[in-house]
């Protein structure tokens, strides 16, 4: 038996204390923020010009719900390029319509749209709070204020087997327009004023201060150690927030000043990147060509810098589930607890090819870390990551990976303790190389 230690133990805690902290991809990105900035990291704005330095740390964000953050090191750039590890900040779930609050025979339900792919039974009967940003008219301008309210707030609950009797046999389904609005309370002021009013008095506003939202239903449950021997973690968002956490912890942890390295957290990847924030837009292209250019870079020195780097897309796997075998490839069963997996498909819904795979399998080899292969059932459709989209617009060297785990896109997702201190040691090995 692997023995965990005092290290990894902090590694996975301080993971849990990252997505309790990070109930939105606003949220997340505030998060990052502030680590950054305690290590030293200078804030850069895209509406400004850049200056930057051999051996400095920046970052910048883009629409507050993605970041880049990166460390230039002194190597030529042209010669040596960058080592990219990108992940995403959002997750699947429930958001709240702009004008979501209903009057049903004295009850408020609030109206949600479902975001991504998530498991909506595992919603049900759940402690839900609110989470995102919303827009406050502050005098003669408008701002933005991140709003977490992590008390019991919402509820979905379930009808009685009574009245569905063939919900165990046939699965727990709703209906996503009438059987999914979530209940908030009385309406005795008013549906919409019901629904303002916590939101008001959790940012310290007026309820008619309140303009718009960007939000999010959040379980309020805690992120927790399971296990016999503690060796799993159990919370909502470790996909994809359990990668945000290693990339930065790698990045945190570099120490070589020769080698340049960026880390980029992209919003909107569960609904297919395409936005001004996600992997599909234009944003790590822009900071590429201007740290390109900051550091006198021309037009042909770029494109050797790009033919130089390598990108990693991290992001969670699939961990083999016993009391459901027959659900994976039978030679591609990868544990939760044995390593950092590897992803491939032959139709590049992950970056992976044999090259780059084999650069992450010796990366692996170097941190002392065990490394895992996945491919799907062929007969099965299989998702996919910003990784073919970051490797096609920039034509970088790319692989896909991840930690295994349990209950991908539930708001209760399970993962192990030793994958994740594995993937920090695996990408920090990546950064130094």
């Amino acid at each position: 038996m692997t023995i965990i230690s005092d290290e990894d133990r902090r590694q996975a805690q301080d993971l849990l204390d990252f997505i309790d902290a990070s109930p939105s991809p606003w949220h997340a990105v505030a998060s990052s923020v502030q680590r950054l900035q305690a290590a030293g990291y200078r804030r850069l704005d895209e509406g400004e010009r850049w200056t930057l330095a051999s051996g400095g740390r920046y970052y910048v964000t883009r629409g507050d719900s993605s970041l880049l953050a990166f460390r230039l090191g002194k190597r030529p750039l042209a010669t040596s390029g960058l080592t990219l590890i990108g992940a995403h900040t959002d997750s699947p779930g429930l958001r709240v319509k702009p004008r979501p609050a209903e009057d049903a025979a004295g009850l408020v339900r609030i109206g949600v749209e479902v975001y991504g792919g998530p498991l909506l039974a595992t919603f049900a009967d759940r402690d839900l709070g609110l989470a995102g940003r919303v827009m406050v008219r502050a005098g003669d301008a408008i701002v933005s204020r991140l709003l977490h309210i992590d008390r019991p707030l919402l509820r979905l609950p379930n009808l009685a087997i009574h009245m569905n009797r063939e919900a165990n046999e046939n699965g727990l389904k709703f209906n996503k327009q009438t059987e999914l609005p979530l209940l908030l309370g009385s309406s005795d002021d008013g549906a919409d004023a019901q629904f303002r009013r916590p939101l008001a008095d959790a940012l310290g506003v007026d309820p008619g201060q309140l303009l718009t939202w960007d939000l999010v239903a959040c379980d309020t449950q805690k992120g927790s150690f399971w296990g016999a021997d503690r060796e799993f973690v159990a919370n909502g968002q470790l996909d994809n927030l359990a990668s945000c956490h290693a990339a930065l912890s790698a990045l945190l942890a570099q120490e070589d000043d020769a080698a340049s390295s960026l880390v980029a957290l992209f919003d909107h990847e569960e609904i297919g990147s395409e936005s001004a924030v996600g992997a599909g837009g234009s944003f790590v292209g822009d900071v590429l060509q201007r740290l390109a250019a900051a550091c006198g870079l021309d037009g042909e020195d770029q494109r050797r810098m790009l033919a130089a780097s390598y990108f990693i897309s991290a992001d969670m796997a699939h961990g083999w589930h016993p009391n459901f075998p027959a659900a994976y490839e039978p030679c591609h069963r990868v544990l939760v607890n044995g390593g950092p997996v590897i992803k491939r498909n032959a139709n590049q819904r992950y970056a992976t090819d044999a090259a780059s795979a084999a650069r992450f399998l010796a990366i692996c080899e170097r941190a002392g870390v065990p490394c895992q292969q996945y491919a799907h059932r062929s007969d099965l459709g299989c998702g996919s990551t910003i990784g073919p989209i970051v490797a096609a617009r920039l034509g970088i060297p790319s692989v896909d990976v991840g930690a295994p785990m349990w209950a991908m896109h539930s708001v209760r997702e399970s993962a192990g303790v030793l994958d994740h201190a594995w993937m920090i040691a695996a990408l920090a090995n990546a950064f130094e190389s």
